[in-house]
């Protein structure tokens, strides 16, 4: 497998008063093609920053980070934009729908952006494929939680992303809720075969990547395999 996803001696600073405030220190790691992973770790670990800087949504104070060949952190907003458009799908907590968009609409917006031709029926396959298809002409505010985050499911894949990105993707959701939206995240990760990344607080979801990756106070601590991983 080829690597996707390399992240050289990366640390993050934010100007603190008179001091800096390091969110990240000499991170150092490689994913390669196809591989699932979670980042995990104490509230202000780091963890949300390092995927930020991963997908190239932030700039890096010190090291490099190689997306799918690019050197993003040498990159112009408008360079890692158009990475961004070409080979990364994003899921978030608090699912980033446009609320004046309907579900079909939401998803067909990164096929717009890329000129895609049939935007339309492939987004309505892809609703059709997380079981909307029947709710794809409502607004958000008209669909439940766990409705809003497969339509943010289909959103990610609909560009087939080389990667995608997923910040707490159940964090807003109840149990059972968000075990639904975790086997649909998986079974089209590997229908697609994207690379995945997750940041999670839960450990038990952690567990049904290929690899954990523990932070703790901006540094890694633990790199394990399944394999490996109790």
């Amino acid at each position: 497998m080829n690597d996707i996803l390399k992240i050289s001696n990366l640390t993050k600073s934010y100007p603190n008063n008179k001091e800096s405030l390091q969110v990240l220190q000499n991170i150092n790691f490689t994913i390669k093609q196809g591989e699932s992973v979670s980042i995990v770790g104490p509230s202000g670990s780091g963890k949300t920053t390092l995927l930020g800087l991963s997908a190239g949504l932030d700039n890096p104070t010190s090291g490099s980070i190689d997306l799918f060949g690019n050197e993003i952190s040498k990159m112009t907003e408008d360079e890692k934009a158009d990475v961004r458009n070409k080979y990364v799908g994003f899921i978030f907590q608090n699912f980033q729908l446009i609320p004046t968009l309907t579900a079909l609409e939401n998803v067909m917006i990164p096929l717009e952006l890329n000129k895609v031709k049939d935007a339309r029926k492939t987004a309505m396959d892809l609703l059709e494929r997380v079981g909307l298809g029947n709710r794809s002409h409502h607004y958000p505010t008209q669909l439940s939680g766990g409705e809003q985050q497969r339509v943010s499911l289909a959103r990610a894949f609909v560009n087939k992303p080389a990667i995608l990105f997923a910040d707490e993707p159940t964090g807003n959701l109840d149990s059972a809720t968000g075990e639904k939206i975790e086997s649909l995240l998986f079974e089209m990760n590997k229908e697609n075969n994207t690379t995945l990344i997750i940041v999670t607080h839960d450990l038990e979801l952690a567990t049904k990547t290929d690899r954990v990756i523990k932070l703790k106070a901006g540094q890694i601590v633990s790199d394990e395999y399944k394999t490996t991983v109790v």
